[in-house]
Order: structure tokens, then sequence, then C-alpha cells
């Protein structure tokens, strides 16, 4: 039984895996060097990424960086990955979707979801996102939802599962609300939006 109580308190105090120890794992099992890797994966570190820290500034070529299934919170230090194209950030304790200011002008793809994210504050820098996968969220309101219209090249919404699509949902007007607010989406939730006018050609 002590044995038990030591191994739960270790790990409870027990420090999570930094990006640094995490591109040294990713490294030695690729034979390559991280910041010369077009992807680079370091989704499910044991124990788990708990901070995005300065290491990811290395990644100068990436175009896809995967950091889902850790206990990251905050979106942090993508100053440096100027070519990144694809960000997974999935099954984490992120709140906020500030941090992306840095990666602004490259982004077309956010994969986030199963977070914590209630509030959609920071979206509207990314000019050429066209796929946001953020499913299982918090979203409660239209009022945050809306901020999704800031963004021109947006095609492709994943949101089932946060309140708000719940209960439209439920009420059947879920796809009829998205549709009418965000003009250019092509795909709801895995399914392609048919418009009016499509369908009187």
């Amino acid at each position: 039984m002590c044995q038990c109580n030591v191994a739960k308190s270790t790990l409870a105090t027990g420090k999570g895996t930094t990006i640094k120890e995490a591109l040294a794992k990713w490294e030695e099992k690729n034979g390559q060097k991280a910041s010369e890797a077009s992807r680079v994966d370091l989704f499910a570190q044991y124990p788990p990424i708990e901070k995005m820290d300065a290491s990811l500034s290395t990644l100068t070529r990436c175009e896809r960086l995967a950091l889902s299934s850790n206990t990251i919170e905050k979106i942090a230090n993508l100053n440096g990955l100027k070519n990144l194209k694809i960000l997974s950030l999935g099954r984490n304790n992120i709140k906020s979707l500030t941090g992306l200011e840095a990666v602004a002008d490259t982004l077309e793809e956010l994969w986030i979801s199963y977070n914590l994210i209630e509030k959609l504050k920071g979206i509207n820098v990314l000019k050429k996102l066209k796929v946001l996968y953020m499913s299982n969220n918090s979203v409660k309101d239209w009022q945050e939802f809306q901020k999704l219209a800031d963004l021109p090249s947006l095609e492709d919404l994943l949101f089932v599962g946060n309140a708000l699509e719940e209960k439209h949902s439920a009420e059947g007007d879920w796809r009829d609300q998205v549709a009418d607010r965000l003009k250019k989406l092509k795909k709801l939730d895995g399914v392609p939006i048919i418009k009016q006018d499509d369908t009187d050609d």
C-alpha cells in the first residue's frame, strides 16, 4: 500500500516532458534534425508536454506540427515557425486561442478539438485558415461563434460537441444558422453545405 502511495505522489509531482526533450526523442527515432523537418509529431508524450516552450522556435521549416494528447494549457512560442500550415492541438487543456498571431500569415489548418475553449477571441488573425476542427469545446453563444465570420478563407468547420451546436442541433436549425452566418463555408461537421443557389442551376 505504501508503494502505491509513493507512486501516486511521484506522478502528481512529476514534471512533464519539455519540448526540448520531446524533440530529442523525435530526432533519435527519426534519424533527422527536427529543425530541418517539414513535419514534426510530438503528440501523446509520456509524461505529457505541459508547455509550448521556446524550443519550438527551432522548427523553422516545419509545415505540420502535432502536439495533440498532451496537457498543454496555453498556445505560445510559435514565433520561429515561419512555414507552419497545419497545427494539431487536440486533446489538451487549452482555454483560449491567443498566441496564434505568430503564425497568422501561414496557418491553413487548426485542429483543436477536445479542449476547454469558450471564447474565440484571437481567431480573427488567421486570414489564411481554411480548416478549423474544434469539436468538443465549450462555445455556448452566437456572439462568440460570429467571430468565425472574420476568417475570409474558412471552408471546413467541425463544431460538434460544443454547447451551441448541441442546443441548435436539438432544435433542428444548426446547419441553417451556420450557413447563414458563414457564407463561404463549404463543409460543416463533415457534411458538405448545399447552398440554395447551387440547386437552382
